[in-house]
């Protein structure tokens, strides 16, 4: 209607205002489901654009944006990428053939006048290449800019995607952190509990023996058991001031006690401390060290203190052993440790938390472990850790 009223006509004629609005209408109707079929949108407004140029409506402009959309949106939202290149490319190829029809029919008809020309080219020449070089420009931008939000919204996608993915993999290593601390905590408990328990139990039993007979010998157990109570407190307060030195901001929220504990962690050095208490439960516990000693990993050294202690505790408790030794061997690139004893070889209790936590704890490590009865009787605990080579120069002992 505001062509009309302009009498811009694109043709230098137009039909009847109805005509107009039903071409008009049809174009760009269909764009209303641009999104959900893009491919059968783009064929229908080409096919249209066509028959409207065909037509010779007044006004070329509204539908040269819905051809625009149509190509657009095809290159945009067409998940099949084959058929939406092709499909463009044909729309293209078509839209320019019809150009040619136009320019054929605009060079056979009588040359119109042009009399306000001053440029350099002929005015002719210069009307076909300034509709070529339009032309070029509209299609092209269309293909080029549905690529681009084609692009970016995969791109889109794939971020979000990585995003989910990474959001995943951040819990699921979160819950195994988690998992792993339980474990962790559980092994340092059962090492610095099971052991002290078992020996405070054996002297206890020696003292309700003995109390009515031997009050010097009794009197010596109870002692024995509050020692080791000593102990097994300051080895929680220990375990426990680790776990609240991790939720700490710093190191000053921290008790100073448990600090300590936490720096005095048992070692290869409290090795004869710990033969000591096996001792007084009334074993006979031999202890030798083989090759030249030399420092080690704090953690090392704790994880070997922790699996002899362990070893000793279950000759206590399961073995009904009257003898045990206990090795430490500074070897080239390790240090092993072996607990054996004469007792009844505990055939069937090798599955339990003891054993599993030294098993994980020398695994921490990457070392070796063995476990099981001996050849003629009794039982043997080895284990190897990697603590770096010996010294050059130094020979085997």
């Amino acid at each position: 209607m505001l062509v009309n009223s302009m009498g811009a006509f694109a043709f230098g004629r137009a039909p009847t205002l109805t005509e107009q609005l039903a071409w008009v209408a049809a174009l760009t109707a269909t764009l209303a489901v641009r999104r959900r079929y893009p491919l059968a949108v783009l064929l229908v407004v080409g096919a249209l654009f066509i028959a409207a140029q065909h037509r010779q409506i007044a006004d070329n402009f509204m539908p040269s944006v819905a051809l625009f959309l149509a190509i657009y949106n095809a290159g945009a939202w067409e998940p099949n990428r084959v058929l939406a290149r092709w499909s463009r490319v044909a729309v293209i190829v078509a839209m320019f053939a019809w150009l040619g029809v136009g320019l054929v029919s605009f060079l056979v008809a009588p040359a119109p006048e042009f009399a306000d020309a001053a440029g350099p080219l002929d005015p002719l020449l210069a009307s076909v290449l300034y509709g070529i070089g339009l032309n070029l420009l509209f299609y092209l931008s269309a293909y080029f800019f549905g690529d681009m939000a084609w692009l970016s919204a995969r791109r889109q996608v794939e971020l979000e995607h990585r995003a989910e993915q990474l959001r995943r993999s951040q819990e699921q290593n979160t819950r195994g952190a988690i998992v792993a601390e339980r474990v962790r905590i559980a092994r340092d408990l059962h090492d610095v509990v099971a052991h002290h328990v078992s020996v405070m139990g054996i002297q206890a039993a020696a003292a309700r023996r003995v109390l009515d007979t031997d009050h010097e010998l009794a009197r010596a157990a109870l002692r024995t058991v509050e020692d080791t109570a000593r102990t097994a407190i300051g080895d929680l307060r220990g375990l426990l001031g680790v776990l609240r030195e991790e939720d700490a901001p710093n190191a000053e929220d921290a008790p100073s006690a448990d600090l300590d504990a936490h720096r005095s962690s048992p070692g290869l050095d409290q090795l004869p401390d710990l033969v000591e208490t096996a001792r007084s439960t009334g074993l006979r516990v031999e202890h030798g060290v083989y090759g030249e000693p030399r420092a080690v990993p704090e953690g090392v050294a704790l994880s070997a203190y922790r699996v002899v202690q362990e070893a000793l505790t279950n000759v206590v408790k399961h073995a009904g052993a009257r003898r045990a030794e206990v090795r430490l061997r500074y070897l080239d690139g390790a240090v092993e440790v072996e607990v054996t004893d004469d007792g009844r070889g505990r055939g069937g209790k090798t599955g339990g938390f003891g054993l599993l936590g030294m098993k994980e704890r020398v695994a921490v490590h990457g070392g070796r472990f063995e476990a099981g009865p001996r050849r003629d009787a009794g039982y043997r605990v080895r284990a190897s850790f990697p603590a770096g080579a010996r010294p050059a120069g130094e020979g085997e002992r």
